[in-house]
C-alpha cells in the first residue's frame, strides 16, 4: 500500500507542477501582444545556446520569459530605443535541428551586447515595425535586409 501512496503523490506534484506552468504562461500572455522568440544565451558552441520562450511587447520594452522556468519575471528586458538590427539570416544546419521551420535569426545590438534572437517569418514584419515605431532617435537606423 505505501507504493501506490507514493506514487499518488508523484502524480499529484506532477500534475500541480504542470498546472503551475501553464498558469504562468496565461499570466505572461494574458491581454498583452506576444510572439514566440528563442533567444541564444550561448554562443560557445556553434548553433547552440538557444533557448525557446514567449516574447511580450510592452510599451517601449520585448520582455522575453523562458517557457521551462516557474520564474514570473523576464529573464531579458531589450528596450526599443537601445535596439539595432543589424542583419538577419536563416538557420544553419546545426540550428535546424533546435528551431522551428520557417524561423529567421536577427542579428541585434543593444547598448550592453550583441543578441541573437530567432522567430517565426510571420513574426518578422510586426517585430520590425514596432522596433520602428519609436519616438524619433529611439529606432533602429541600422537595419540591413540581407
Amino acid at each position: 500500500m505505501r507504493i501506490i501512496e507514493w506514487i499518488g503523490i508523484g502524480v499529484l506534484v506532477l500534475v500541480c507542477a504542470l498546472g503551475v506552468l501553464f498558469l504562468r504562461r496565461e499570466i505572461i500572455t494574458h491581454g498583452r501582444g506576444s510572439i514566440e522568440l528563442s533567444l541564444r544565451l550561448s554562443t560557445l558552441v556553434t548553433g547552440r545556446g538557444w533557448s525557446p520562450g514567449i516574447g511580450r511587447f510592452d510599451g517601449d520594452e520585448l520582455r522575453w520569459y523562458r517557457v521551462f522556468s516557474l520564474a514570473l519575471r523576464p529573464r531579458r528586458v531589450l528596450s526599443r530605443r537601445g535596439l539595432a538590427v543589424q542583419g538577419r539570416r536563416a538557420p544553419d544546419a546545426s540550428e535546424r535541428l533546435v528551431l522551428p521551420e520557417h524561423w529567421v535569426i536577427l542579428r541585434c545590438a543593444t547598448r550592453r551586447a550583441v543578441v541573437e534572437i530567432a522567430m517565426a517569418e510571420s513574426t518578422l514584419n510586426g517585430f520590425l515595425s514596432w522596433i520602428e515605431a519609436a519616438p524619433p532617435g529611439g529606432a533602429s537606423m541600422r537595419y540591413a535586409a540581407r
